[in-house]
């Protein structure tokens, strides 16, 4: 927040199976975001409370996204609950998307958004439901083993676009609480820290999942967390794509709803699920720089 902003600033809440976001449209990229900010945004019991925030901005307004601008007009700054900056978040660009379709910045059918994870195509459908194309899985080959109390076990690494180490359980219960980070070794395949599912079977096809995500502990949701999960349990099942020619889809529980997750011949993996406007309103800035004076206010 730049020490000039004395105004109101204007913001709106949405989920997208309940993986929630803190929404600040900003299309001239005028307001700053220290993490500070983000999570004093973020906080559930002295802030309006989110997994993270949606800042909205135009791509050529940012100077990570002008290189994106002449293919998407509008980049999305995610940053997580903690502040920390982060590549991508499935159910986030979703969310994304609604609130340009909300704004009428863009009507139902096609719009490309730009992320840290590259540009991701996104279909508005009429049943209200949003897909994303997430782009390709990557597969490296270094693994980790990840520890909850006396149980261990080994974790499929799956980037897309940001990374994911998932693993096969009993039970979800076997995941804990997941407040804190679960531990892995080795510790150097995540530099920069991972995003950890743990995952049961729930039929042909069909799993459920629990995540921590790296900045924001467990969360309801997570779209490239369901994304990486769909990859890794299709090559544990033996289906793989690219080598039959027939595209593979999994419904992937999560404990906000249901994802439907498809990969293609070609790699190219989609996402389909809800995503939801709930309220808007206003905060005052010196509330959000950490004043007393200050307040939110929103309609839902």
């Amino acid at each position: 927040m730049t020490s000039a902003q004395t105004s109101p600033i204007a913001f709106l809440k949405g989920h997208g199976t309940e993986n929630d976001f803190v929404i600040v449209p900003d299309p001239d990229n005028g307001i700053d975001l220290p993490a500070a900010v983000v999570a004093r945004l973020c906080d559930r019991r002295a802030g309006i409370g989110g997994d993270g925030v949606l800042h909205v901005v135009r791509s050529a307004a940012h100077p990570e996204a002008r290189a994106m601008a002449d293919e998407a007009e509008w980049f999305m700054d995610y940053r997580n609950a903690d502040g920390s900056v982060a590549e991508m978040c499935g159910n986030g660009v979703r969310v994304f998307a609604r609130y340009l379709e909300h704004a009428g910045l863009i009507t139902a059918g096609e719009v490309a958004v730009a992320t840290r994870g590259g540009v991701k195509r996104v279909h508005l459908d009429k049943d209200g439901s949003v897909t994303v194309s997430m782009g390709r899985a990557l597969l490296p080959e270094a693994g980790v083993t990840v520890t909850v109390g006396d149980r261990s076990w080994p974790a499929r690494n799956v980037n897309m676009g940001n990374p994911h180490a998932v693993a096969f359980v009993d039970s979800l219960d076997h995941a804990g609480d997941l407040h804190a980070e679960p531990p892995y070794s080795p510790a150097e395949v995540y530099p920069d820290g991972v995003n950890i599912e743990f995952v049961v079977d729930r039929g042909p096809r069909h799993v459920a999942m629990r995540v921590h995500e790296r900045g924001a502990a467990e969360t309801r949701s997570c779209g490239t967390g369901a994304c990486a999960v769909a990859v890794a349990t299709a090559r544990r099942d033996g289906a793989d794509p690219a080598e039959t020619g027939a595209p593979v889809t999994y419904t992937v529980d999560v404990l906000g709803g249901t994802l439907l997750i498809t990969e293609h011949p070609d790699g190219a993996v989609e996402m389909t699920g809800p995503a939801v406007i709930v309220a808007e309103g206003t905060v005052d800035p010196d509330w959000l720089v950490g004043g007393t004076a200050g307040n939110v206010t929103a309609t839902a």
